[in-house]
């Protein structure tokens, strides 16, 4: 059995630096319940802009729009940066396997990202969000197939897919197909209905999932922000929903609201054979004859150099 954690909890926004004190806390937190991996929400590092238009109507863009891009972008995080850095130090401190949601700088671009953080290899992955959603579109990349890693951590074969790429049926199967025993779904999604998403991958894919979603109060957003952001009546612009979920779709901790939080669970993947034994997705269950599904993974830069 192997204690597994998801860490609802909220960025410091628009402070890099203190987000990463902030996770490093929370790690060995987490590593006080006994947790050996733990996964933390979707863009937990730099920041989910919940609410922001940046200015940008159809047809144009205004300086005060350009203002909030400005400072978004500051506040992303490179793949070798020091918060990450930091991170790796704290999960190598704490024998913690860690995934975190990131927004990560490259280049000129910032991507959506969830990064596997190994306490002995430090980051050994990371998954860069294919489809940014709605507004998201505006402000993120977009990923390819070279970002779908799923990695060995202490848990099991361990993969994160973000947020409603969780509705994507073929971005499932091509985890399925790696393996993944331990699904990591980093989110801010905090609708009720997200629960039954997270029940069926379960089912679906015969693996335990683990769901972190934030917890963040509109006045954490300071008073720039005061009136722009719409959150509940008790004043949540994120309201969780952190939860961890076996293979037949059974809620083993959570779901939390309105709260920040650590859930624990235990889990033992070769246990994981009980259910592939009526149902494999990948298996004896997929009718290779009639589907298929071609995964691209070559990187696609726009611009190659070379012979």
């Amino acid at each position: 059995m192997t204690t597994v954690a998801a860490v609802q909890i909220g960025s410091v926004p628009f402070d890099a630096a203190a987000t990463a004190e902030k996770i490093c806390a929370k790690l060995a937190e987490a590593a006080a319940t006994g947790a050996e991996l733990a996964v933390f929400p979707e863009a937990t590092l730099g920041t989910y802009p919940k609410g922001l238009t940046f200015g940008a109507p159809v047809g144009r863009r205004t300086d005060e729009g350009r203002d909030q891009f400005e400072k978004y972008f500051a506040n992303a995080v490179t793949l070798d940066g020091p918060e990450l850095s930091a991170i790796a130090e704290a999960a190598a401190r704490t024998g913690v396997f860690t995934v975190l949601g990131i927004i990560e700088r490259a280049g000129r671009t910032l991507y959506c990202t969830a990064v596997h953080i190994d306490p002995e290899r430090g980051p050994v992955g990371h998954h860069r969000k294919l489809m940014p959603t709605g507004g998201e579109r505006l402000i993120w990349g977009f990923g390819d197939g070279s970002t779908l890693p799923v990695v060995d951590s202490p848990a099991g074969r361990t993969g994160a897919v973000i947020c409603w790429e969780n509705y994507m049926p073929l971005m499932r199967q091509a985890m399925y197909a790696q393996g993944v025993e331990v699904y990591c779904a980093p989110t801010v999604d905090d609708r009720d209905s997200w629960q039954h998403t997270m029940a069926h991958i379960g089912m679906e894919g015969r693996c335990f999932v683990i769901s972190a979603c934030q917890a963040i109060r509109a006045e954490d957003y300071g008073e720039d922000y005061a009136g722009v952001l719409e959150p509940n009546a008790d004043g949540w612009l994120i309201r969780g929903g952190s939860a961890i979920y076996d293979s037949s779709g059974t809620a083993l901790a959570g779901p939390v609201y309105d709260a920040e939080a650590i859930l624990t669970a235990d889990i033992d993947v070769s246990a994981l054979s009980r259910t592939v034994f009526d149902f494999d997705p990948v298996g004896h269950y997929a009718r290779p004859d009639v589907f298929r599904l071609s995964v691209d993974t070559r990187p696609k830069p726009s611009v190659e150099f070379g012979g």
